[in-house]
Formats: C-alpha cells, sequence, structure tokens
C-alpha cells in the first residue's frame, strides 16, 4: 500500500494512506441528497459496479463541471452496469439545491465529518496556488461487485475526468 507522496511534509501524521486496485472498497452508509441513506454493500448487492467520486464542493464551478460529466454520460455508465455516487462534505440540503439546479440524476451524499473521505484518503495534502493544504482530494473509485476496488484514481481534474474514466473501464472489460 502506498502513502502521501510528499513524505517530507508531517504536519498531520493522520492522513490516511491511499487505496490501491484489489483492495476491499471501505463500506459506508451516508445520507443523500433525497433524504434517503444510501448504502456500498446495498449497491453492489444489486449486482453493480460502483463508481463512487469525492469532489471539494456542491455549486463550485469545478465541481459543477464535474457532476454535469457524469449526468451527461451516466446512460453509457448505467449501461456498462455502473452505479455513480457523489460524496462531498456539503449537507444533505446544499447537496438537493446542487441536484435540483443542475438537474443531476445520480445520488449526492452527505459526509460533513469527513470520515468517509479519510477512509478512502480522498481527504489530504494538495497543492494549490503552490501552496500545500490540507483537503478534500478529487478522487475516484471504481468497485468491482465482490467490493474490490477496480480503480483509485487521486486528484483528478473536472474537465474531461468522465471522458477519461470511460477509456480506462473500457480497458477493464
Amino acid at each position: 500500500m502506498s502513502t502521501i507522496a510528499d513524505t517530507s511534509h508531517t504536519a498531520d501524521s493522520q492522513l490516511p494512506a491511499r487505496l490501491e486496485p484489489g483492495q476491499a472498497a471501505p463500506d459506508f452508509a451516508l445520507p443523500a441528497d433525497d433524504g434517503t441513506t444510501v448504502r456500498l454493500s446495498d449497491v453492489l448487492a444489486e449486482g453493480k459496479r460502483v463508481i463512487v467520486y469525492f469532489y471539494p464542493a456542491a455549486m463550485t464551478p469545478g465541481c459543477t463541471k464535474q457532476a454535469c460529466d457524469f449526468r451527461d454520460n451516466l446512460n453509457r455508465l448505467t449501461a456498462a452496469g455502473y452505479a455513480v455516487l457523489g460524496i462531498s462534505k456539503d449537507s444533505p440540503e446544499k447537496l438537493a439545491k446542487f441536484r435540483e439546479r443542475d438537474h443531476l440524476t445520480f445520488p449526492l451524499l452527505s459526509d460533513p465529518d469527513l470520515t468517509v473521505h479519510k477512509l478512502y484518503a480522498a481527504y489530504g495534502e494538495k497543492k494549490l496556488y503552490g501552496k500545500t493544504h490540507i483537503g478534500v482530494l478529487r478522487s475516484t473509485f471504481v468497485i468491482n461487485t465482490d467490493g474490490r476496488l477496480l480503480l483509485a484514481r487521486y486528484n483528478v481534474r473536472a474537465t474531461g475526468h468522465v471522458d477519461s474514466l470511460l477509456k480506462q473501464l473500457a480497458k477493464l472489460d
């Protein structure tokens, strides 16, 4: 298992180790934008592979672009047997506004205390404008029906991410 790339910075020794393909995906149950609770193991039990993506904040330009990209490609993803779950630290109420405003058609899940972010190492060191910060890492995970990770991608770009992901998924099949 690899660790955070920049080991010279030790200000926060509690940063989680990054996940890698082949590892079991941590299960979770989080409140969704529609008032329900979504449990990863329940989605997997439906026989679907799951794409879980973490994003910093609802209704910001990059996160909106990424969410709309998933929305626009959702038919292709579901036809290939994938479910999509978006996770941020935003409240369910804010996520509901995001879903409504941008006509998002997949569940948005709320993780305000960052517990699931940390389980997936989607919270850690990142560089912003040349400075190192601790925060949400835009990350995407693809989980097979057996609960094991097929892909673990960290620090992805919002623009073009889903197209790149679709190309990687095609190689897995």
